[in-house]
Formats: structure tokens, C-alpha cells, sequence
């Protein structure tokens, strides 16, 4: 494992550094997808970013979807961009028939063109209690599995033909996957087993590695054919609702938590920092596809997430999760 005080270096020296920004890109004509776009979130700083430069944006949340929209709409208003550019959907990612029935309103709605899908939307259950092991998805799996990685490929399996046909027609489609530096606290053999002890940590972990081996294959098999390029990437320690703890009680547990906000804002960068490198993947004009992205620029993923055997085989596991998905008169797209 990295040396732990070498990241904490690197990220004070980011923190109170000078920190790359994304260059300005007319993305008019550009249809994108951010997912887990709620108020507060790194992805609801990337898609008004994006929205504002003139891109397509439709955004997604499990609750108060109304409310977020109109949040955006209104900060491009005050912007001076158009508000048109926003438009929002409910989507959980641990509920299968939720996933599809938001593919299903995405193709309706917004027809055949999709340039850019920013898997964006993740849970990190138990900061401060690590060890204590969270409830299972419904359908029985790792929580931080369930909505970090297999939600993001099963949206992503289902979201591909637009994404292929769009990267045909205009030379340039993409996928993009929200990781973290945390993946490289894990192995690869975590991917397929067990752990006997757990720890929440670990288990975030192993989803972000998952996601960057995801990237990876995606671009081994789409980027030549279809023009579909794909990046991961490490958005930096960010202050988000992510990050923010509930604490109980009334009176004194919202003390706490204006205190934890605080302290917060004081080692966490701010979200628009934080959605940067996010940003720039979305936005650069020939991007490298099938890299790992931070601070706006290449960077180096852990040792185990170059491994191609296991990249492909956690695509094989996964796509025969998704085929069991398919329902007999189903919609044959639903599998890649």
C-alpha cells in the first residue's frame, strides 16, 4: 500500500497549491449524462460547469430530483447561460427496474445521441466506523459494489449502443468513471472474494478499483471500432455531501455538524477544485482515452489495475450479472 503520508503530503500541497483548472470548451451539441447529481456533490458542481459551456446535460438523484434541477437552472440563470440545458431523471443505481426505466426515458426523451456518460454517483458508508459492516444491497450484495461499480455498469451496459453509435457519427464518445486514490489500498483477488474481516474502507476501495478495470476493458474493446473512448479518474479529497457525517440529535447534534462542516471546508478542497479533472475528461479535445486521470492530467493508477486477465474477467462476471437482468421478450440491448 502507498505510503499514507506521502498522499496526505500531496494533498495539502494541492489543497493550499495552486490547483489546475480545466480549460474552457465550447461543448455545444454535446449530449451528457452526470449521475448522483445532487445538491453539494461533485457532480452537480461538473454538470453546471458543463451546462454553462453550452453542453446537453441531463443530471440524475435518488430523492428530491425536482429540487436539484431547479437549483441548477437557476445558478445558470445567474450564470447567464441557459437553463434549457439542464434536465433531471430519478435514478437509484441498487434498484435494477430503476436503472432501466431511466435508460428507457433517456433514449425517448433525448432520442439517439449520447456523447459523454460520467458514471459519477457513489456511496462511502462509515467513514468514522469502518468496521462495522452496513446492510446489504435488496439483491444481496456490498453495498459500495452494489451502487459504485455494478449500478454504474449496468446503467453503462444499457446506456452502450447509444454511445457507440454516437462515438461512429461524430468521431468522439466517452465514458467517464468517478474512482479514487483508495482503490490502491486493495488487491485484485478482492474483486472476486470475500474478505473475513470487513472494513468499509476496503470495501470502497475494491468498487474504485473495479471502476478504473472497467475503463480500461472498455477501451480495449470499443475505443478502435466505435471511437468510444474511456478514462477513470481521482476527483482529489473533496468537500461534498459525501464527506459530511450525519450526527444524531437535535440541538447539539446540528452544532456538531456546522462544526464538521467547518472543519471540513478546512482540509477538503471546494467543488469546483474538486470537479476540475472531472471536467477536463469530458471536455478536452482528443482526450487519451483508457488512462487515469488527476489534477487534470495523467496519472498512475495502482499496479494491480493494469492487470488485463482481471480486467477482462470482471467484465465476463459482470456482463453474465447483467444478462441475468434480461427479461424473455426483453430489449436485447441490455446486453454487451
Amino acid at each position: 500500500m502507498p505510503n499514507s503520508f506521502s498522499k496526505s503530503v500531496n494533498h495539502l500541497w494541492r489543497l493550499f497549491g495552486r490547483n489546475p483548472m480545466a480549460e474552457r470548451v465550447d461543448m455545444s451539441g454535446r449530449h451528457v449524462i452526470v449521475t448522483g447529481a445532487s445538491r453539494n456533490s461533485l457532480g452537480y458542481e461538473t454538470a453546471r460547469i458543463l451546462a454553462s459551456w453550452g453542453a446537453s446535460v441531463v443530471v440524475t438523484s435518488t430523492c428530491n430530483v425536482a429540487s436539484m434541477a431547479d437549483s441548477l437552472k437557476e445558478d445558470l440563470r445567474r450564470m447567464g447561460a441557459r437553463e434549457t440545458q439542464v434536465s433531471a431523471h430519478s435514478l437509484d443505481l441498487c434498484d435494477v427496474d430503476s436503472v432501466s426505466a431511466f435508460a428507457r426515458w433517456y433514449g425517448q426523451n433525448h432520442g439517439d445521441r449520447l456523447h459523454v456518460l460520467i458514471n459519477n454517483a457513489g456511496i462511502h458508508k462509515n467513514i468514522l466506523s469502518p468496521r462495522k459492516k452496513p446492510s446489504p444491497s435488496k439483491d444481496g450484495f456490498e453495498i459500495h459494489w452494489r451502487t459504485n461499480y455494478l449500478g454504474g455498469f449496468h446503467l453503462t451496459c444499457l446506456l452502450l449502443p447509444l454511445l457507440k453509435r454516437s462515438g461512429l457519427e461524430c468521431g468522439d464518445a466517452r465514458v467517464i468513471n468517478v474512482s479514487s486514490h483508495l482503490h490502491d489500498r486493495v488487491k485484485n483477488g478482492g474483486l472476486f472474494s470475500t474478505a473475513d474481516r470487513y472494513h468499509s474502507w476496503d470495501a470502497y476501495g475494491l468498487s474504485k478499483l473495479a471502476l478504473i478495470h472497467f475503463s480500461f476493458e472498455i477501451q480495449r474493446r470499443y475505443a478502435d471500432q466505435y471511437n468510444l473512448q474511456s478514462v477513470a479518474l481521482h476527483p482529489g479529497s473533496v468537500d461534498t455531501n459525501l464527506t459530511r457525517m450525519a450526527v444524531p440529535g437535535r440541538r447539539t447534534g446540528g452544532v456538531f455538524h456546522r462544526i464538521g462542516c467547518v472543519l471540513a471546508s478546512l482540509v477538503l478542497l471546494p467543488l469546483e477544485q474538486g470537479a476540475q479533472t472531472t471536467v477536463m475528461c469530458a471536455s478536452k479535445h482528443s482526450l487519451k482515452g483508457g488512462r487515469y486521470y488527476c489534477r487534470c492530467g495523467i496519472a498512475e493508477p495502482s499496479d494491480e489495475s493494469r492487470d488485463e486477465t482481471t480486467s477482462k474477467l470482471l467484465w465476463d462476471r459482470s456482463d453474465a450479472w447483467v444478462k441475468t437482468l434480461v427479461k424473455p421478450g426483453g430489449n436485447g440491448d441490455e446486453q454487451i
